[in-house]
């Protein structure tokens, strides 16, 4: 019988998604009721953009941003100094077979896009985009 395989972006299986969502969830969630007794933590507002799992759903990868990108290091320290907790906070409420190692990164998607409008919007290259538009 051939086994089923349901893979979803980046060739990552559906339950590696949805665990990896439902950690988001979960740090989301202790960060914004002010669960974690941080001084940093509780004075911030931190967005968790994503979350990577690996595929046998050991190790996360959480992606974190705070409020318009200031004392992005200080939080990272902040977090990566609770990653016990977080840890587990995350075991008690998901069920699986083992507690997921969490490591805390900058994510720095929103600067890239923005990078990208920058390039974008260049008088060259929005010369060579009216080109384009006048045609069709």
């Amino acid at each position: 019988m051939a086994k089923h395989n349901d893979t979803g972006p980046e060739g990552r299986s559906v339950r590696v998604l949805r665990v990896g969502e439902q950690v988001r969830h979960v740090l989301s969630e202790l960060l914004a009721r002010g669960e974690v007794h941080d001084k940093v933590l509780t004075a911030t507002t931190i967005s968790i953009t994503e979350v990577r799992m690996s595929p046998d759903l050991r190790h996360a990868t959480v992606f974190v941003k705070p409020l318009l990108g200031k004392d992005e290091e200080v939080v990272l320290k902040a977090l990566r100094t609770n990653t016990a907790f977080f840890q587990k906070e995350v075991a008690s409420r998901i069920r699986t077979k083992y507690a997921a190692k969490l490591k805390f990164l900058a994510d720095d998607s929103f600067d890239t896009g923005s990078h990208i409008d920058k390039l974008l919007s260049a008088p060259k290259v929005a010369q060579d985009l009216g080109k384009d538009d006048a045609q069709d």
